[in-house]
């Protein structure tokens, strides 16, 4: 996940993350905002995400209560219109889309183009 964060925060997206992954990254260089998991307290995630200040989320889970609060991020993630992605596939594709767009370099053909 540091590739594609590393490409957002470059982009002058601004990075909100829980504890570990704050560190991670930040000790990684890259510029992260820490923000609660839901179960750590308000102001949290979801209520980050309900306010508008989230266009898009990775969220990989680990542990059961990493699983039970992903739940209220699915449902706020919907109920917002936010992109969600759970895999590191998912997010480099999401960014590289992104980056492209930003650069003006994205281009749409027809499938038949292609063969």
């Amino acid at each position: 996940m540091v590739e594609p964060c590393r490409k957002l925060a470059g982009l002058g997206f601004r990075l909100l993350a829980t504890v570990g992954t704050a560190e991670y990254l930040a000790a990684r260089g890259i510029a992260v905002e820490r923000i609660n998991k839901v179960h750590e307290g308000r102001p949290h995630i979801v209520d980050a995400m309900k306010d508008g200040a989230v266009q898009l989320i990775f969220n990989t889970v680990e542990g059961s209560q990493a699983m039970a609060d992903s739940f209220s991020l699915r449902q706020a993630a919907l109920l917002g219109n936010i992109a969600y992605y759970t895999t590191v596939p998912g997010a480099r594709a999401s960014v590289a889309a992104i980056a492209d767009l930003a650069s003006g370099e994205l281009e749409v053909a027809p499938l038949q183009a292609y063969f």
